[in-house]
């Protein structure tokens, strides 16, 4: 179920309030744009600015405008174990395919603290669970080890490794087993990580150039890295572009140019600087999407 190219799909905003409408028609773009999955309330999503009935709000359309034609991974993630339990819970009764759920951030925990966590998250329902681990953002770095231990349990079926590190593909091969889900977090090396024993990306950049990303992976996935090469050449001034300042930002800058949403972010982030503007727009039109 979770291979190729799966947006981490930004959250549509007009006058501050959720953009319900632009969401469902990103959903059917994606469909018919060739992506493999969604991911919605993700960070990209911007999760740490959304009210939790925002969040659930937004997992639910997402899931119903998908109606089974792709699956949903929907973000669930939180620091406070009883709240990523609730997070879980929703997303299984309005459909989602799976959880993703990043280590807890900011209060540090131990290795077996994680375990602890991601253990009562696997047993608190039915729902499959994709660990996200993201050193950068949440402080705190899920070892190959504990990988694989939490890996026997039968409903934690993957990693989203933002951890930038390609030897982890092969570390985590060896621990968690060939059968486990790797999924790259990080664009740019998205390419390499499937030649290491990847099989998908969630990607920010897909929610502008979904076609382009889905290539990538269909040609790594089927052994063809050359013609996945000269694709990733393609995006490779859009990746590093759109994470110039963060990649939400970026990234909702693009889809404005292409008229796909708004470029509205939630305080504390804010508008692309100018610089950076001229940037993202020489990616996309090196990428081919922008005159």
């Amino acid at each position: 179920m979770f291979k190729g190219s799966f947006p981490a799909l930004v959250t549509p905003f007009k006058d501050g309030e959720l953009d319900l409408d632009t969401l469902k028609k990103l959903v059917d773009w994606h469909i018919s744009e060739g992506s493999h999955g969604l991911v919605p309330v993700g960070t990209t999503g911007e999760s740490p600015t959304l009210s939790h009935g925002e969040h659930e709000t937004v997992v639910a359309e997402v899931v119903k405008a998908a109606a089974g034609r792709i699956p949903v991974i929907a973000g669930a993630g939180s620091n406070n174990t009883r709240e990523a339990m609730r997070l879980m819970q929703h997303a299984l009764s309005v459909g989602a395919n799976a959880a993703l759920v990043v280590t807890p951030y900011y209060n540090k925990p131990t290795q077996a603290g994680l375990i602890a966590h991601f253990t009562a998250l696997h047993d608190c329902c039915d729902l499959p669970i994709v660990i996200y681990n993201i050193p950068g953002r949440s402080v705190v770095d899920m070892t190959p080890d504990t990988m694989g231990q939490l890996a026997k349990l039968p409903r934690i079926v993957g990693v989203k490794d933002a951890t930038g590190d390609l030897a982890r593909v092969c570390a985590q091969r060896i621990t968690c087993g060939k059968e486990f889900a790797q999924i790259s977090g990080e664009d740019g090396t998205a390419h390499g990580f499937n030649a290491q024993g990847g099989q998908g990306v969630i990607s920010v950049t897909a929610n502008v150039a979904p076609k382009l990303v889905a290539q990538v992976q269909e040609a790594t996935l089927a052994g063809d890295y050359a013609t996945a090469l000269e694709i990733q050449d393609r995006l490779m001034p859009l990746h590093r572009a759109i994470f110039t300042e963060p990649g939400v930002v970026g990234v909702k800058y693009a889809m404005s140019r292409l008229g796909l949403c708004s470029d509205e972010v939630r305080s504390p982030l804010t508008p692309l600087t100018e610089p950076t503007k001229a940037l993202v727009d020489a990616g996309l039109r090196h990428a081919g999407l922008l005159n």
